[in-house]
C-alpha cells in the first residue's frame, strides 16, 4: 500500500494553478527527490503531505497510522532541554518505561527497605518493564542516537548540554538527529543539507541510503540528490513528472522528453498556422466557405499543447575582464590570528598564484572564513604578513554583503551603482545573465528572496572586473538554475579564485586546488574535491577523524592518553572565563546594530532631502547635508567591520 497518494489533486494559490489534476504516489522505502523551479510548487506538495493545507479538489489519502518526519519544525518550546533528551523524546511511552524501569532497579538494589511482598511486586514489575523497553529498542535506542549525533558533527561532551547553548545551525542538526533517530515511515527533508560541514553532509547521505524509511527530498545540492534518491518528480506548468533514477537521468530523460514536446508543439503551431491561412482566404468564397467552416470547428475542439517550458532565456553573459594581474596574487606569511583566547592560526602561510582556483575545506567553525577575511582585509593578523600583489583588483562575496543592498532601489538601479556607464539595454542584458529577467529588473530590493539578493551581490562584484575572486559560500540561497548561471560565469572568469562551498559539484567543476584547514593549519592538495577523497584520503571522511563539537574550543590542543582528575575544574574556569570574554562582544554588538539602523534611518532622511529640488536653493544646506552622508556612509562602512569581526568572534566561542 502506498504511504501517500495524490488522486487527481488541484490546488490554487490566488489565481495560480500550482497543481492542476495531479496524480501519484510515494511507496515505501522509496527516495523521492522533489524538484522543481521556485514557486513550482515543492512547498504547496509538502503541505498537502503534512496536512497544513487541503487540495481545492481531488484527495490525498495517507496509510492509517502514517509516521511522518519532518525537518523544519517548532523548536522554541524545547531550548532548555538538553541535546540527547531532545533526540530520544520522539516516543513519550518510550521515555516514561525507561525512567519508570530505572526507578525500579534501583528500588530493588536496596532490600532491606522493602517488605517480602512488596519486593516480589517490584521484581514482577522489573521483569515487565525490561519486557517491554527490549520491544521498544532498549539500550540500543540510546547508542542509535548517540551515532546519529555524532555521525552529524556533535561531540560525547554535548550530549547533556542544553539546546539553547547552541547556534541555530546545531540546533537544526539536532532537530535533524531527532527526526532520524524516530526511524519514522516517511522522511520529508526539506533542504537537509544547509547547516552541514562536508563530513556530516557525506554521512548523511550514507545514512539516508541505508534507512528503511522513505525519503521525499528537496535539495539544490546535485551531488546529494545523485548519490541519495532512485526517483525524480518534476513539478512543472501545475503538473507532476516522474522520472525513474537520480538527478542526473532525469536531466537526461528530460531533455529527450523536452525534445519529443517541442517537436509536437512545433507541428501543431505549423498545422494551426495552416489551417487559419486557409481559413481567412476560404470563409468569404461561398465555394469553400463550408469547407473554411469545418476547420473553424476543428480548431474549436482541438486541444491545444502549451509551449514547453525551457530553462529560461538563453542570456550569454559577457562579463568585463579585468587588468591583467601579477604572478602572485596574495601571499601570507607566519600569520597568527586568534579571537580572544582562542587560537584559530599560528604560523600561517599560503600563496597565491595567478590563475589558481583554491577551494577552502574543513568542518565548520575552524577558520575558513577567518582566513578569507584576512586575505580581504577585512580583519588583521596578530603576527605575520597578508601582502596583495601590485594591480590586484579583489571582489569578495560573503552573506553579510546582502544588507549593504539600497532597499528602496530597484534591481537595475543597484546594478548601476557598480556599472553606471553602462545603458539600460546593456544592464538589462548583464541582469538576464544573473537571471532576471522581463519586469524582474524593476523589483524593489527591499522585496528580493535570499537567492535574488545573492545574484545581485555577485553581479556587482562581477562587473567591477577583479582579478582576484573571494567567495564565501556564494551558493547558499541558490536554487540549482542559479548555481549554474554562477558556474557558468565563474569557468569563464579568468582571474584567480578563492571559494568556500559544501557544493561538491561545484567545487568539482571550478576549482584545481583543495586547501583542507584543520587544527589551525592550512594543507593545499592539487585536484578537486573528487581528487582529494580518491587520492589523498582514498573514501575517508574529510577530517580523518570525528567531526568538531559545536562546543569545542578551536584551538589546538595535543590529545591526552588519559584524563587528568583536574580537567573537570579546568574546563568549568574555562567556561567561566568564555563567559566573561563575551558579554561585552554581546553589547558591542547589540550597539553597534542600533548605531547602523540609526544611520541607515538617517541616511534615508537625507536621501529624501536631497532628492527634493527646493533644497538646492540653499547652497550651504547642500553642502551640509551631502557631507553628513558622506561623514554617514564612512561611519556606517566602519561600523560594518566592527559588527562582522564581532559576530565572527562570538560565533567562535560558544557558551
Amino acid at each position: 500500500m502506498s504511504l501517500v497518494s495524490f488522486s487527481e489533486v488541484t490546488r490554487f494559490h490566488g489565481r495560480q494553478d500550482v497543481l492542476n489534476a495531479v496524480t501519484w504516489s510515494i511507496e515505501p522505502g522509496e527516495r523521492v527527490a522533489l524538484v522543481g523551479r521556485n514557486g513550482a510548487g515543492k512547498t504547496t506538495i509538502i503541505r498537502l503531505i503534512l496536512g497544513d493545507e487541503a487540495p481545492d479538489s481531488g484527495q490525498v489519502t495517507k496509510a492509517k497510522g502514517l509516521k511522518i518526519g519532518y525537518l523544519p519544525q517548532d523548536i522554541m518550546s524545547q531550548a532548555d532541554q538538553k541535546l540527547l533528551d531532545l533526540v530520544l523524546d520522539t516516543d513519550p511511552e518510550y521515555r516514561r518505561v525507561e525512567s519508570e524501569l530505572q526507578k525500579t532497579e534501583e528500588a530493588l538494589k536496596n532490600p532491606k527497605e522493602h517488605t517480602s511482598e512488596e519486593l516480589m511486586a517490584l521484581a514482577e514489575r522489573s521483569g515487565q518493564l525490561w519486557q517491554r523497553f527490549e520491544s521498544m529498542g532498549g539500550w540500543a535506542r540510546e547508542a542509535e542516537a548517540k551515532k546519529i549525533l555524532m555521525g552529524l558533527g556533535f561531540g560525547e561532551a554535548d550530549f547533556q548540554a542544553n539546546l539553547s547553548r547552541f547556534s541555530g545551525g546545531w540546533v537544526m542538526r539536532a532537530i535533524l538527529a531527532r527526526i532520524l533517530a524516530a526511524n519514522p515511515d516517511l522522511l520529508v527533508l526539506d533542504e537537509p543539507t544547509n547547516h552541514l560541514d562536508l563530513d556530516s553532509l557525506l554521512w548523511l547521505e550514507g545514512f539516508l541510503k541505508s534507512s528503511s524509511s522513505a525519503l521525499l527530498l528537496v535539495s539544490h545540492d546535485r551531488v546529494f540528490l545523485n548519490n541519495v534518491a532512485q526517483k525524480t518528480i518534476e513539478l512543472r506548468q501545475g503538473r507532476v513528472d516522474s522520472y525513474p533514477g537520480n538527478y542526473e537521468k532525469f536531466l537526461s530523460e528530460k531533455a529527450r522528453r523536452l525534445a519529443t514536446e517541442s517537436a509536437a508543439f512545433a507541428n501543431q503551431q505549423d498545422r494551426i498556422r495552416q489551417m487559419e491561412k486557409f481559413i481567412e482566404k476560404n470563409r468569404v468564397r461561398a465555394t469553400t466557405a463550408r469547407r473554411a467552416q469545418s476547420r473553424i470547428k476543428a480548431l474549436e475542439k482541438m486541444e491545444k499543447l502549451k509551449a514547453p517550458e525551457g530553462e529560461g532565456d538563453n542570456f550569454v553573459l559577457n562579463l568585463p575582464r579585468g587588468q591583467r594581474g601579477p604572478d602572485i596574487v596574495a601571499e601570507l606569511t607566519g600569520v597568527r590570528f586568534s579571537y580572544g583566547p582562542t587560537l584559530v592560526y599560528d604560523d600561517l602561510s599560503l600563496i597565491l598564484r595567478k590563475g589558481d582556483r583554491l577551494a577552502l575545506l574543513g568542518p565548520n567553525g575552524r577558520g575558513k572564513s577567518t582566513l578569507v577575511k584576512l586575505m580581504a582585509g577585512l580583519i588583521f593578523p596578530d603576527k605575520g604578513t597578508v601582502k596583495l600583489g601590485q594591480n590586484v583588483d579583489m571582489g569578495y562575496f560573503s552573506q553579510f554583503q546582502m544588507e549593504n543592498l539600497s532597499p528602496h532601489r530597484t534591481v537595475i538601479e543597484e546594478l548601476a551603482q557598480a556599472a553606471g556607464h553602462l545603458t539600460p539595454g546593456s544592464l538589462r542584458s548583464i541582469l538576464g545573465g544573473f537571471l532576471f529577467s522581463g519586469e524582474d529588473v524593476f523589483k524593489k530590493v527591499s522585496v528580493l528572496s535570499g537567492g535574488e539578493k545573492t545574484r545581485l551581490v555577485l553581479a556587482k562584484i562581477m562587473m567591477a572586473a577583479p582579478n582576484l575572486l573571494i567567495l564565501d559560500e556564494p551558493t547558499n540561497h541558490l536554487d540549482i538554475p542559479g548555481r549554474q548561471m554562477l558556474e557558468d560565469a565563474l569557468e569563464a572568469y579568468e582571474g584567480a579564485l578563492v571559494l568556500i562551498s559544501h557544493d561538491r559539484h561545484f567545487i568539482n567543476n571550478l576549482c584545481d586546488q583543495v586547501g583542507i584547514i584543520e587544527k589551525g593549519t592550512l594543507t593545499v592538495y592539487p585536484g578537486n574535491f573528487d581528487d582529494y577523497q580518491r587520492i589523498w584520503r582514498g573514501q575517508e571522511d574529510l577530517s580523518g577523524q570525528k567531526s568538531p563539537s559545536p562546543l569545542d574550543n578551536p584551538e589546538p590542543v595535543p590529545a591526552k592518553e588519559k584524563k587528568d582528575p583536574q580537567d573537570r575544574k579546568k574546563a568549568q574556569e574555562a567556561r567561566k572565563n568564555l563567559t566573561a570574554w563575551r558579554r561585552p562582544l554581546e553589547k558591542r554588538l547589540s550597539q553597534t546594530e542600533e548605531r547602523l539602523a540609526a544611520i541607515a534611518e538617517r541616511s534615508r532622511e537625507l536621501e529624501t532631502t536631497l532628492g527634493d529640488m527646493a533644497t538646492y536653493q540653499d547652497g550651504a544646506l547642500v553642502k551640509a547635508l551631502t557631507k553628513e552622508l558622506a561623514d554617514l556612509a564612512q561611519e556606517k562602512s566602519q561600523l560594518e567591520t566592527v559588527w562582522e569581526e564581532t559576530a565572527t568572534a562570538l560565533e567562535s566561542v560558544a557558551i
